[in-house]
């Protein structure tokens, strides 16, 4: 008896699996070559930066200003409220919006002179990625990124330094203004 029910298992087993391995050819074969992809799901937008950039073709480059210098830099226009981050010879620099803050550093060149990677902004808000480059009016100025990813405009009753930029621009500027970095602000 052992014997048989041994075999009537191995005979439901291979039956079983043909009838499976058919049911998958059958729907292989149904099944379109390139189906659809899922919609990815994308998070909110972050708050508008600056209206009149909605306008920009993204896939054209924002020229770096001219008389902005030369070699690897971090270029800031405050009429613009625009950066570039500017490689080495021959790599496409990268250009973001960014919202000033109340307090402007002059024009000219300056380096990174320190970097926090987490703190609470003069403005009491929680700001990561931040990367500080001059002082006026005895402020600190410096880029940096609300954790919140909202980039909104700053009060204009308070003096205040941080030049504010989404999550992801200040992925890339905290990679790639270091200490000791070079920074050329233009009006």
């Amino acid at each position: 008896m052992a014997r048989s029910s041994s075999g009537i298992v191995a005979g439901l087993t291979a039956a079983a699996l043909a009838v499976i391995g058919f049911l998958g050819y059958q729907a292989s074969a149904s099944a379109p070559a390139h189906p659809p992809k899922a919609a990815a799901q994308v998070p909110p937008a972050p708050a508008p930066i600056d209206p009149g950039t909605a306008k920009a073709d993204p896939a054209k480059p924002v020229a770096v200003p001219a008389g902005s210098g030369t070699g690897v830099r971090v270029v800031y226009s405050v009429g613009a409220k625009r950066v570039w981050l500017v490689g080495a010879a021959g790599q496409e620099p990268k250009s973001f919006v960014v919202m000033p803050s109340t307090v402007h550093p002059a024009p000219g060149s300056y380096t990174v002179g320190s970097r926090s990677g987490t703190v609470t902004g003069s403005d009491g808000v929680p700001i990561e990625h931040v990367v500080r480059f001059a002082t006026a009016e005895g402020i600190a100025i410096g880029f940096s990124a609300r954790v919140d990813n909202t980039v909104p405009a700053p009060d204009a009753t308070k003096k205040t330094g941080g030049i504010r930029m989404t999550r992801a621009d200040g992925d890339a500027m905290w990679a790639f203004a270091t200490i000791s970095s070079k920074v050329v602000v233009v009006p």
